[in-house]
């Protein structure tokens, strides 16, 4: 079991009714808002009307960011940095998923950037020292967002969508009642993400971090009793509230503490899905973790006793060949995302094979994935697009 550091700075407000604490939250931080959020969901769900009626009884000061994408682009944290200065904003408030909370960690950074190139801020975010207070309201569960550092932003004109560390909420309000809305094609595509962060660390190398290990198996069978049950029953509070509670966990570290850095390579090679078709994020990761297992599986039959694991504790299966039991393990990851309604073939979503080869370069920038669980190759990971298809 290796060193770790615990910093997790960020207050969670989880359950009904906690935007009740909203006005108290803000007060400290300032009275000059901005209000980010999304594509109007929230406005049609009534929880903008809530939002401002609080906000508005409290004095504050609001300044509006609408029309933050899925896939944030460079282009809204320029015009968030932007309404920041002009308006002298002191606190930022992200009401939606993870898109917004990431478009919002960066304009928050942004704000005290000493340079004019805010797209090369972000490719040198961890560096960063200062940010706005950010306080959000989750909408959807997947990415985390709300209880981590980091952010993902895209820049579609240079087809790159890269993440890095900007800032952590001061203040995330998780309230499962607002993921009732969401529909099941979003629902599912959010659990993939919750599952992948949780597989891109649990497929490490380190054997002896049995807390971590525990941790993240029970996170993972937490989706799988849970997701099926809100395709069915979309206001299950209690379905909600679980995947609300694993999608805050499974991106914050804390399943990986003590193992050894597994290099993340789904989301390398999502982020260039993305990058280049805009596609949902969890979607593809959904596509390319199991086509990725397989690769690596056959590639170094020596972490045979990683999947072995996975299928044992994970999905509960039993046998007596490692190999056979192994690839069982895939099989039934595989097979769950398809039950949920996930496309699993990128020809599903209009995506060949033209654009390979400069995704994995791009992916494999600087032998990133040489320190991965299995080490990739810009051809490994051709091939793993390919097997996509």
């Amino acid at each position: 079991m290796l060193n770790y550091v615990h910093d997790i700075p960020t207050k969670i407000y989880f359950g009904k009714n906690q935007i009740s604490q909203l006005e108290s939250i803000l007060k400290p931080l300032g009275k000059k808002v901005l209000l980010a959020y999304g594509g109007g969901s929230i406005k049609k769900t009534g929880l903008y009307d809530t939002v401002k009626k609080i906000l508005d009884a409290g004095g504050f000061e609001v300044v509006e960011l609408s029309g933050i994408a899925p896939n944030p682009r460079i282009e809204s944290v320029v015009e968030g940095v932007a309404l920041c200065k002009h308006h002298q904003i002191d606190v930022i408030l992200a009401v939606g998923g993870g898109s917004v909370i990431d478009c919002s960690k960066a304009i928050a950074a942004g704000v005290y950037y000493p340079g004019e190139d805010l797209w090369e801020m972000v490719k040198t975010s961890d560096h960063l020292q200062k940010a706005l207070p950010l306080v959000d309201i989750l909408t959807l569960s997947a990415t985390g967002s709300e209880f981590d550092g980091g952010g993902v932003i895209s820049n579609l004109k240079t087809k790159e969508k890269l993440g890095g560390l900007f800032t952590y909420p001061t203040a995330s309000i998780c309230d499962p009642t607002y993921t009732f809305s969401v529909s099941s094609y979003q629902s599912a595509s959010g659990a993939a993400d919750i599952m992948s962060h949780i597989m891109e660390g649990y497929f490490s190398k380190t054997k002896d971090s049995d807390l971590s290990d525990e941790l993240a198996q029970g996170v993972l069978k937490t989706v799988i009793k849970n997701l099926p049950i809100v395709l069915r029953e979309p206001d299950n509070y209690s379905a909600r509230a679980n995947l609300m509670a694993c999608a805050s966990v499974a991106c914050s570290g804390i399943p990986e503490y003590g193992k050894a850095s597994t290099g993340w390579p789904c989301h390398a090679m999502e982020h260039e899905l993305s990058a280049y078709y805009d596609i949902t994020h969890g979607v593809g990761l959904a596509i390319l973790t199991p086509s990725w297992m397989r690769y690596i599986l056959q590639k170094d039959p020596s972490v045979t006793w990683r999947f072995v694991r996975f299928a044992k504790e994970v999905w509960n299966l039993e046998g007596q060949d490692e190999t056979k039991f192994a690839y069982a393990g895939i099989d039934a990851l595989e097979h769950f995302f398809k039950d949920a309604g996930i496309p699993m073939r990128l020809s599903e979503l209009g995506i060949d094979d033209t654009h390979f080869e400069e995704m994995a370069k791009h992916a494999n920038r600087n032998g990133r994935l040489s320190n991965a669980f299995v080490a990739l190759n810009e051809q490994d990971i051709v091939e793993i697009f390919k097997n996509c298809l």
